[in-house]
């Protein structure tokens, strides 16, 4: 089991999960951060932290956002990212999975700072 990052997420990057994650398991996309279950110790010091309310244990993800699991765990395999040991040793990604790539804008601040 692992934690996953759901759709409040998108277009918002808070990043006070990636300050509070022990392991470092939790990588940035170009419009979401995502955890990756192959290095995530499943110790739950993310979930509180989240300003967004976005993140959620896996057997505890909204039904509405049951997606999100799926998309978590492709994102590492998408451009053969895999497991690399920490998102310190990649820094972000240009890229996002294609469901939420394909996502209308989902804030404001967002929308100004990339041109919508």
């Amino acid at each position: 089991m692992t934690y996953v990052i759901a759709q409040p997420c998108v277009d918002v990057k808070d990043r006070a999960c990636v300050d509070e994650c022990p392991v470092d398991c939790i990588y940035e996309g170009e419009r979401s951060l995502y955890i990756n279950a192959d290095e995530c110790v499943d110790c739950g010091a993310c979930e509180p932290v989240c300003p967004t309310e976005a993140i959620f244990y896996e057997d505890d993800v909204p039904d509405e956002w049951e997606d999100y699991t799926r998309a978590n765990i492709d994102f590492f395999s998408l451009k053969g990212l895999g497991s690399p040991g920490g998102a310190q040793n990649v820094g972000p990604q240009d890229y996002d999975d294609p469901m939420i790539a394909a996502l209308e804008p989902q804030n404001e601040d967002w929308k100004a700072a990339n041109g919508y």
